[in-house]
């Protein structure tokens, strides 16, 4: 560790850091639980997931064309929620069972709004570096994919959770002794295996966590051919310069077929059995799978949908997606069934919940892989020079190098498999690799911090821009009422409808 454990400025730096993430823990569940229950009607999706849902509340089974874990999720949420706002008016019975919005909502906002701690908890355990946390957590709790995935009965906010937690025991069973490491693995396995059991696309975390395990071995192999490759020059940076990601090695084979394979495996098969027991068809695991697969297949081409988006359109959040659109007219009285749809002073109201994410962080999380990117020709260009027996200049600090190829593997993991897919697809499909895009522009903020006084204005340009992106797009995110010269000003693209 960068200071002792037990230090006067150790103590007042980690109360520092404790603060700070508590602030960013209460801003986002206050921008989660506001006005949660604002549309009481069924938002986008909702009229799958809450009803798949409510559903198996009541011992019917309805084919989600997903594993059924999220419906177990949601259904929790509806049995605890409703038990709180059984008088709260209003309701509706568009889900099934006769409930306040705030009944199929409330866990996912709760849930989502741990995501920026544990983006932070990653950012952490690969540097060790309080701020470079710090950071990773602000710039994911300002985004407003995350933030509208979260106010909703939706899935992606329980992938995306599972996956992290899955990345976040991994990492610690390196720092872990031996006996812990096997508890560790195994909570890991369950982490991944999870993420695949809310949908299919969950398996990119574990294709990036066995990916990087794969590489760390082949690191090793490559440095036992030519030592000189192991040397490790100083950059004169204050942080630990050896890697926690180089114990990867630690991890045998064994180790990673419990973590990567039979874990992660009987947690998905597990997830199926309160389905296969309620489900009235007697339908074997197999056969389910089968009926998944199908569904995808026959879900239609860019064309099935009026926000259907290319893969490659993502990154540039070309297509974000318009989950609830209403305009409520000058002098309207407000509905019974929603009073809180009401029109502004003396003009309409237009509430438009958009998904899109925060445009100031998309593309400069997107330039932040572009430019990192180029930072792996570095090591490919050391062991040319070794292996010409060429004398090899400075390199960036392994514990930095460990962490771009870390994050750029995981982004890859989750974001190239969809070039192959021809079906349907949506900007929320991108929120997996978002993740580790941003830690990406987090880790740039950091050193950026670290540097000469024009990178530091450059570090605190963009989180400026960020935030001031994540005010300024409010309105999409938690459905405000905007009027015409408001909603147009904030519609920087065509596309953006």
């Amino acid at each position: 560790m960068p200071t002792a454990p037990f230090s006067k400025t150790s103590r007042r730096g980690w109360l520092q850091f404790g603060l700070c993430m508590t602030g960013i823990l209460v801003i986002s569940l206050g921008l989660r639980f506001w006005g949660l229950g604002r549309f009481n009607s069924l938002v986008f999706d909702e009229v799958y997931y809450a009803k798949f849902a409510s559903a198996f509340l009541k011992r019917e089974i309805v084919f989600t064309g997903h594993p059924p874990l999220s419906t177990y999720i949601v259904a929790f949420g509806i049995w605890l929620g409703d038990s709180w706002w059984n008088n709260l008016q209003p309701k509706n019975d568009l889900a099934g069972l006769m409930l306040s919005p705030l009944s199929y909502r409330w866990l996912n906002a709760f849930t989502g709004a741990f995501i920026p701690l544990l983006v932070g908890a990653i950012a952490y355990l690969l540097t060790y570096r309080r701020r470079y946390a710090l950071i990773a957590a602000l710039l994911i709790a300002a985004d407003g994919l995350f933030l509208v995935e979260s106010r909703y009965a939706l899935n992606n906010i329980y992938l995306i959770s599972l996956g992290l937690w899955g990345h976040i025991f991994l990492l610690l069973s390196l720092r872990a002794s031996a006996g812990r490491r096997w508890l560790c693995l195994v909570l890991a396995g369950i982490g991944l295996g999870g993420a695949a059991a809310i949908k299919w696309n969950g398996l990119g975390f574990l294709l990036g966590a066995g990916s990087i395990w794969l590489l760390s071995w082949l690191v090793a192999f490559v440095q036992v051919i030519w030592p000189s490759l192991a040397a490790v020059h100083s950059s004169g940076q204050r942080i630990p310069q050896r890697s926690p990601l180089q114990n990867l090695t630690q991890l045998k084979l064994g180790h990673a077929v419990v973590a990567f394979g039979v874990v992660p495996a009987l947690t998905y098969y597990a997830s199926w059995l309160p389905y296969m027991q309620v489900d009235g068809t007697e339908s074997s695991f197999w056969q389910l799978q089968g009926q998944t697969l199908d569904y995808h297949e026959r879900v239609g081409g860019i064309t099935a949908h009026p926000y259907c988006s290319r893969w490659y359109s993502w990154p540039l959040m070309i297509r974000p997606v318009a989950y609830f659109y209403q305009t409520v007219q000058a002098g309207a009285v407000p509905s019974p069934t929603d009073p809180a749809l009401q029109p502004l002073s003396n003009a309409a109201a237009i509430y438009d919940v958009h998904a899109m994410g925060n445009p100031p962080l998309w593309w400069f999380s997107t330039l932040a892989v572009l430019l990192l990117s180029s930072l792996l020709l570095q090591p490919l260009w050391r062991v040319v020079t070794v292996m010409r027996h060429r004398p090899v200049s400075g390199s960036a600090s392994p514990i930095y190098l460990w962490a771009v190829v870390y994050l750029l593997v995981n982004w890859a993991a989750n974001f190239l498999p969809w070039v192959r897919v021809t079906r349907c697809l949506f900007i929320y499909h991108y929120m997996e690799s978002l993740v580790f895009a941003t830690l990406l522009l987090a880790l740039l903020i950091d050193r950026w911090f670290e540097g000469n006084p024009r990178q530091r204005r450059t570090a605190l340009l963009i989180l400026g821009a960020i935030l001031l992106g994540f005010i300024f797009w409010m309105p999409f995110y938690l459905g405000l009422p905007l009027s015409a010269e408001g909603l147009q000003i904030r519609r920087w693209l065509p596309s953006w409808i």
